[in-house]
């Protein structure tokens, strides 16, 4: 199973450290950070699984940065789960006007909060938020995304195909498949970080696709830098022979054996 990423924003160092601890215990990934304009940058270069956010922030308050999580195209799917010690009605009422999934109050249980956390990244899965393979949206989140830039001026929609895709798999098997996914979606974060903007968006709509919503000055320079990227460090998913020969053999549908090229990524715009 895929290693759930947990960005965990509080300020207060003992309840940080034992968030930390318990959820790195429980196999997550986290990343623990004490200050709002902080989390959303991090949050943006590396979109997680979840966020847990604390509402009693200082300067940028948890109701803050839970908004402007949601304005950024990049984050606006991200579950959020507040915690925090304020626990009236109207402090659960802000928190969830504010956009976040569930509202948790301090003191809170550890196992609670775990299956709480599980539930929500469940229930985004679920609802095909997002792929389980990549963490990346998937489904009505990207028509809504690829809606919205086409509203307005400066946007670009490149599409990323994988070809071949298919052809390795057939030959490797579908964990083989999987890690190609994971791959791929590790490189085009890195890819539009370097070339790309801050609130682009990145999405998974298809086995083999992947879509990219940019504001990037130079659209043609990121497609490039994806494809250059992609269609040489792709190879280290096959064999040295196959790599070396640049194609793979496979059973075609007649039974007999048949060459297949080595993946590369085809991307245009829509």
């Amino acid at each position: 199973m895929t290693q759930r990423h947990l960005l965990i924003v509080e300020d207060d160092p003992d309840t940080a450290n034992l968030l930390q601890m318990y959820f790195a215990g429980s196999g997550y990934d986290t990343h623990v950070i004490g200050r709002g304009p902080e989390a959303l940058s991090a949050a943006r270069h590396k979109p997680p699984d979840l966020v847990l956010l604390d509402i009693n922030l200082p300067g940028m308050n948890g109701l803050d940065v839970c908004a402007a999580l949601r304005a950024a195209p990049r984050t606006a799917y991200l579950p959020i789960i507040f915690i925090s010690e304020r626990n009236s009605q109207a402090d659960r009422i802000a928190g969830l006007s504010a956009g976040a999934h569930d509202f948790v109050a301090k003191p809170f249980d550890l196992e609670e909060l775990r299956l709480r956390v599980q539930a929500a990244i469940n229930r985004a899965e679920r609802d095909h938020l997002t792929d389980p393979r990549t963490g990346l949206p998937t489904g009505r989140l990207v028509d809504e995304q690829i809606r919205r830039v086409k509203e307005q001026p400066g946007w670009h929609a490149l599409e990323c195909q994988i070809d071949s895709f298919r052809a390795f798999v057939d030959l490797n098997g579908f964990a083989a498949g999987d890690d190609v996914l994971k791959f791929a979606a590790h490189l085009l974060r890195d890819v539009v970080a370097t070339h790309g903007t801050a609130d682009d968006f990145l999405g998974h709509p298809a086995n083999d696709t992947f879509i990219i919503l940019t504001a990037a000055l130079d659209p043609d320079a990121l497609a490039q830098a994806l494809q250059a990227r992609f269609d040489e460090d792709v190879k280290t998913h096959y064999s040295f022979m196959d790599a070396e020969q640049g194609f793979i053999q496979i059973r075609g549908n007649d039974g007999q054996m048949t060459q297949a090229p080595l993946m590369t990524l085809r991307v245009r715009e829509k």
